[in-house]
């Protein structure tokens, strides 16, 4: 039985076939962040097959749900590998990223994966196997500063931190801009859980009465509870956030006015991004805008295909095209930006676009 899989394989690879190219994707599909992911790799697949596929070869999509959670996504990897995906698009988390990518890279023919939204730099140094189509949480942080300090003019503020590496790593790399623009942090503090208690830290900041604005290094989740504090203390100061606050402006007048960062926004107006919206919506109507992991999925399917479709459609030629893109292969365009790698699998052009929330939408804002 496996020689006569290995033969089929052998012709698949040599393109003397029509069996499809199976494609694997892993990420939380049960949760908000997620969601969005597997609908637009559903679009994706949708689009390209219905043109071709790559080489006349239809895509097969290997979806599995590994729940945001490092343990379902080793089992996921591990399920992946025995479905002799080409390619792997995911995980959506750092941690599951992290704790996956060992399995996909073991052996001497390992798994390209295109992570379409794990951010932790840490991820830089999962395996050679490993691109990102997202800047990092270090990115994230040193614009979010740029902005407040010569966007806004700001010079005082305080961080409040998730104590977790996403939360750490937007506060290292946003004190460490601002205080190098010549701003002022009065306080850090860490904070613990998805509803955290802050009201000593705010007491604190509203009798010194100097912060200009309030930085919350976490996820959308803690930020509705501190921008409640907030508010019921009659604290004014703009609320600013990193990608994780991403989904707050569905959270009513409470989020109106916060800052934050994106690496993606429905609202961008491009040919690429007004195509793939509309797209995305006529599919789905009752879903809501795109997210950042979808944007970023949608992309990776079409790179592939283009790539796959260039070349052999074994991993080895993939790894290897995916190493040269934006050097000796050019860039591609695609919905989130140009995408090109580095040495170390991170984009070489790593825009992070300012929002803030109007009206219930983020709308990206004028950058100085």
């Amino acid at each position: 039985m496996r020689y006569w899989r290995a033969l089929l394989l052998l012709a698949a690879a040599c393109g003397g076939t029509d069996l499809p190219v199976r494609i694997g994707l892993a990420g939380p599909f049960s949760d908000p962040v997620g969601a969005p992911m597997r609908r637009a790799a559903e679009l994706a697949v949708s689009e390209i097959n219905a043109t071709g596929g790559i080489n006349g070869r239809p895509i097969e999509l290997v979806a599995r749900n590994d729940a945001g959670d490092p343990d379902s996504a080793i089992r996921v990897a591990t399920g992946l590998v025995a479905n002799e995906v080409v390619a792997v698009i995911g995980h959506v988390y750092s941690g599951t990223t992290l704790a996956a990518a060992p399995i996909y890279g073991a052996g001497s023919d390992p798994i390209p994966v295109l992570t379409p939204s794990s951010s932790a730099p840490e991820v830089a140094q999962a395996g050679h196997h490993v691109f990102r189509l997202c800047p990092t949480d270090l990115e994230h942080g040193a614009a979010l500063a740029t902005w407040l300090r010569r966007g806004l003019g700001l010079g005082r503020g305080a961080v409040l931190y998730l104590d977790n590496p996403y939360g750490r790593g937007i506060r290292q790399s946003f004190v460490a801009r601002f205080q190098a623009l010549g701003g002022t942090i009065l306080s850090v503090d860490p904070y613990l859980g998805a509803a955290p208690d802050v009201g000593l830290y705010l007491d604190r900041l509203a009798r010194q009465e100097a912060a200009e604005f309030l930085v919350v290094a976490g996820n959308r989740e803690d930020a509705e509870v501190i921008l409640a504090q907030v508010r019921a203390r009659g604290m004014t100061m703009p609320v600013v956030g990193g990608d994780g606050l991403e989904g707050i402006e569905t959270a009513g007048d409470i989020a109106e006015g916060v800052y934050l960062t994106a690496a993606y926004l429905p609202t961008v107006n491009t040919p690429e991004n007004r195509r793939f919206v509309a797209a995305y919506r006529s599919r789905y109507p009752d879903a809501g805008l795109p997210n950042q992991p979808a944007a970023a999925t949608y992309d990776a399917f079409y790179l592939l295909r283009d790539l796959l479709g260039s070349g052999r459609v074994t991993r080895r030629a993939l790894l290897e095209a995916l190493e040269t893109l934006g050097e000796a292969r050019p860039p591609y365009q695609g919905v989130t930006g140009l995408l090109g790698f580095d040495g170390e699998g991170d984009l070489a052009r790593t825009p992070v676009l300012i929002g803030t929330v109007q009206n219930g939408l983020i709308r990206p804002v004028e950058r100085k």
